[in-house]
């Protein structure tokens, strides 16, 4: 069975970092047919992560979830976005992990953040810490802000979030990215003009 490690880094409880979380993992569960998926809060590990950054051994109960990371055919990684950057807990977390465990590894990406103008934190932020980690980054980041939450962006975030799953399940059954030049996706979507224009 495809396994599965979706990474929160939320650090409030509760959190919608989290709550995105659990919605690409039950969405990738559903586009893969079925999967091993564990959701793992890092704000639970913060000691843990502080000690490995600062001596550069995990404790056990965290060098359990690197290897869960490891061992796994595929990574969510959801953040919050704090300062146009993501939280030093996850910077901290990724310092801590082997140099090798991603090479390969598919990656769907996702943030939260407070305002639509922190939107560009993926591919600024976090798709270029994922390609120094040799990772197969998901062409679809997904975006979440409090407009997102409400009744007026609910259906375009579900939309984005069954893409991203979509496009996860199709680079792990080897078939690409499952995109063409003819889907109707593109800078002036629904999708897109939502996050853009929330009002």
């Amino acid at each position: 069975m495809t396994r599965i490690v979706a990474l929160s880094a939320g650090v409030g409880e509760p959190s919608t970092t989290r709550m995105l979380a659990d919605r690409l993992a039950a969405a990738s569960g559903s586009a893969l047919g079925g999967a091993s998926i564990e959701v793992v809060n890092l704000r639970d590990f913060a000691h843990e992560i502080t000690d490995a950054a600062l001596t550069g051994f995990a404790a056990p109960r965290l060098q359990h979830v690197y290897d869960q990371v490891g061992e796994a055919d595929a990574l969510i990684v959801v953040v919050p976005t704090f300062k146009a950057s993501y939280p030093g807990l996850f910077k901290s977390f990724v310092d801590a992990l082997d140099n090798d465990a991603l090479i390969g590894k598919v990656v769907l990406l996702a943030a939260t953040g407070g305002t639509t103008r922190h939107s560009l934190v993926i591919d600024f932020a976090l798709r270029p810490l994922f390609a120094y980690l040799q990772a197969v980054v998901v062409p679809t980041g997904v975006f979440a802000s409090p407009h997102d939450w409400g009744s007026a962006g609910e259906g375009t975030l579900q939309s984005r979030i069954e893409r991203a799953a979509g496009e996860l399940a199709s680079l792990l059954a080897g078939a690409g990215s499952g995109r063409s030049k003819d889907d109707e996706i593109d800078l002036f979507s629904e999708t897109m003009l939502s996050i853009s224009q929330p009002g």
